[in-house]
């Protein structure tokens, strides 16, 4: 249907090889088989955003001890993916150019303008800058019931993009999860602690 919900396609993209290399492509096409998902093709524009969710929700589901690491190096190669092909490198040098809180600034811009492409129907916000907190409400992606946040996809693009462009040791924490019950899915995205280093 025209007004079917859409999606970016490297929310199923990126999630191909890692499958591949994780599980073997066989057992990835049986996989997605039984999440009733078809692989899109490379050139593919945006996706339903239920097939989107049904990947996600199967990868959590039959590969639990595994989708954490599965779906954030799938978030990375996502990240590299807008990093090579979505933001102009001139866009990239001035961010980098920019005092780190003047650079997240204009990042967060950038993604709450484009915000479509990773949280289809559910609604983006910046929460706040100062720490930095990014909040999705009705996110397609977290479906639960679980004991734990599960945005590890979100987590690891929000993390790949801050990490390149703004703090390059970056943390990205998802504080409430809809997958848990709660009535968003929130994440802090903040450089992590200087260390002191050893006393002399």
């Amino acid at each position: 249907m025209a007004d079917m919900a859409r999606i970016g396609p490297n929310a199923i993209l990126q999630h191909l090889p890692v499958l591949d290399a994780a599980i073997g492509a066989a057992l990835r096409g049986a996989l997605l088989h039984r999440a009733g998902v078809a692989a899109p093709p490379p050139d593919a524009g945006m996706w339903p955003e239920d097939e989107v969710a049904r990947l996600h929700h199967a990868v959590r589901l039959f590969l639990p001890d595994r989708a954490q690491s599965i779906q954030t190096e799938a978030g990375r190669a996502t990240g590299d993916y807008i990093l090579a092909h979505r933001i102009p490198r001139p866009a990239q040098r001035l961010i980098r150019a920019l005092p780190a809180w003047a650079g997240a600034r204009v990042l967060s811009s950038a993604i709450s303008k484009h915000s479509w492409t990773f949280a289809g129907s559910g609604r983006f916000r910046v929460v706040s800058h100062r720490p930095l907190v990014f909040e999705i409400t009705q996110n397609p992606l977290a479906q639960g019931p679980s004991d734990i946040p599960v945005c590890h996809w979100h987590a690891a693009v929000f993390a790949r993009l801050f990490g390149a462009l703004v703090w390059p040791d970056v943390q990205v924490t998802e504080l409430e999860c809809a997958a848990t019950g709660a009535a968003r899915c929130l994440f802090q995205i903040a450089p992590l602690p200087v260390s002191a280093g050893p006393l002399p």
